[in-house]
């Protein structure tokens, strides 16, 4: 796969030939947050397995770790105990300089708010995204992004400028034009009204049935739950259904 590109080849035994790995796998995961001497369990032993283009959804109340492993799954964090795969490959195995180019070229992040620079409109942070992914075509992509979202009368604003709404719609644009393989939402159109949401499920769409990414989000909306292939709920940092 492409994706085996960004890693230290692993032993010929643990390569099975023809075999089709999951996009993302979490394994007995667990995530403790300390703060001197108090612990904070975010995760308790969740295992979740993505496979390649499906689309599933994670549900439940706010502090039941579902950014938490989010975060784990984009290697942004370090699970406490556990294991984090992507395409067959632990991202334990990873040096910095592998997993930033794992997060460059085959992660996109949406978080529910500052995902974008301020000091670079609408269009640079859209292009820099692409750059940083080492994409071609850049001027034409992030138009055509921003445009599909109606934001290209926008282009040349700055964060500042634009509302919550719309600074949520350039995040979800510089993911989308970056074709990456495994998408990672935080409500994503937690700030949208229903054209927008519709605009972004059907993005969603496009880059899983044109691109075969995988997309993992965490939402509230009953419609982008009912868009998915799989919902999961969680409770307590567990995986409950």
């Amino acid at each position: 796969m492409e994706v085996r590109s960004l890693y230290r080849a692993p032993e010929p035994h643990v390569e099975p030939a023809n075999v089709e790995w999951p996009a993302l796998e979490l394994h007995d995961v667990f995530k403790i947050f300390r703060s001197g001497p108090v612990e904070t369990v975010a995760l308790r032993g969740v295992s979740l397995k993505l496979h390649v283009r499906e689309l599933t959804a994670i549900l439940g109340p706010s502090g039941c770790g579902k950014s938490t492993l989010l975060s784990l799954a984009a290697a942004l964090d370090e699970p406490s105990a556990g294991e984090v795969r992507s395409h067959g490959v632990s991202l334990a195995r990873l040096d910095e300089e592998e997993l930033a180019d794992y997060r460059a070229r085959e992660i996109a992040v949406v978080f529910q708010s500052d995902n974008l620079w301020p000091t670079l409109t609408a269009r640079e942070n859209v292009e820099l995204a692409l750059q940083l992914a080492g994409s071609n075509g850049i001027r034409d992509r992030s138009h055509a992004a921003l445009d599909s979202f109606g934001l290209a009368g926008r282009a040349d604003n700055h964060p500042s400028e634009l509302s919550g709404g719309e600074q949520q719609r350039v995040a979800i644009a510089a993911a989308a034009a970056r074709d990456a393989k495994l998408l990672l939402a935080d409500e994503p159109t937690g700030e949208l009204d229903r054209d927008n949401e519709r605009i972004v499920l059907e993005a969603l769409e496009r880059l899983r049935s044109e691109h075969g990414a995988t997309v993992l989000l965490v939402t509230h909306s009953g419609a982008v739950a009912e868009a998915a292939d799989r919902v999961i709920q969680m409770r307590d940092g567990r995986r409950v259904a």
